[in-house]
């Protein structure tokens, strides 16, 4: 078992996500930021959808009650080992009672913690994505204890893993959205011209910026949504749904962030700067 000494701003489980109840009103859910829950589980050699814990902001501190092996990855949290500092993309090995604490924010934003052969939690509808109404708790509380499987003898194939590190980028690679040529043309250049600012109305279900596009008086049916839409609200406000973000909309779908591009966003905080880009 890990028991959570202190539970940090926002730690929530997270795995791939549940993706076959979006006809249901069911978000996706999953970790924000796929690719750092992809490397975490590759260099733990789990399967690269298995839950991990998703550290918002402020980190958590852990007790280790058996011993396993850990991969850190994400933003950078000033991560310590029984007061030993510890990198991400390292594979480190734990024993009975150490302790995984976090200190200052360095960079980024979310932060992720894998185990030997994934977290073990309560599965709803075929995922373990903390997820309110679906799950109980919306995330991990104090002095709440998370399964695990004890490893002793895992011998990794690679202890460390050399990335290229996104947590500075602030471009983003979209696709255009269905309703992109509803818009003038002047106004589809902007999208491509200036910067935006992330607003501090940011969490799991949806990115809003700060800067605005023109008011609009286009009126659509309520249509399918995904993770990485950009939304345009007839105020001109922009808004990127994101992993917990609602399965459909009524406002026009302007833009569709790439799996990366989304990962990039959800490292990002209130205040930093993104700019819009397609892949052609």
């Amino acid at each position: 078992m890990l028991k959570v000494l202190k539970s940090g701003f926002y730690t929530t489980v997270q795995d791939k996500g549940r993706f076959d109840f979006r006809h249901k009103g069911v978000p996706v859910s999953g970790t924000m930021d796929d690719l750092a829950r992809h490397r975490v589980n590759t260099l733990l050699e789990n399967q690269t959808g298995a839950p991990v814990l998703e550290i918002t902001m402020t980190g958590p501190t852990l007790i280790f009650e058996d011993a396993t092996y850990i991969c850190l990855g994400g933003a950078k949290l000033s991560a310590t080992l029984n007061n030993e500092p510890i990198e991400n993309y390292h594979v480190y090995k734990v024993d009975k009672g150490d302790i995984l604490s976090y200190g200052r924010l360095e960079k980024g934003f979310r932060g992720y913690l894998g185990v030997k052969k994934g977290f073990v939690f309560e599965n709803v509808l075929g995922s373990t994505s903390q997820y309110v109404p679906l799950t109980a708790d919306c995330c991990i509380k104090d002095g709440q204890e998370i399964g695990y499987l004890p490893e002793v003898s895992f011998e990794p194939k690679l202890t460390d893993l050399k990335v290229r590190s996104y947590l500075d980028s602030a471009e983003l690679i979209v696709d255009l959205g269905p309703e992109f040529e509803l818009f003038s043309e002047e106004e589809r250049n902007r999208l491509f011209v200036n910067s935006f600012s992330v607003s501090k109305e940011n969490n799991r279900m949806a990115y809003q910026l700060e800067e605005k596009m023109e008011s609009h008086s286009i009126s659509m049916l309520t249509s399918a949504t995904l993770p990485g839409t950009v939304q345009i609200t007839p105020s001109g406000k922009l808004i990127v749904l994101m992993k917990d973000g609602q399965t459909t909309g009524g406002y026009p779908r302007i833009l569709q962030l790439t799996k990366e591009a989304i990962s990039i966003l959800a490292q990002k905080r209130a205040g930093d700067k993104i700019k819009f880009a397609t892949s052609s």
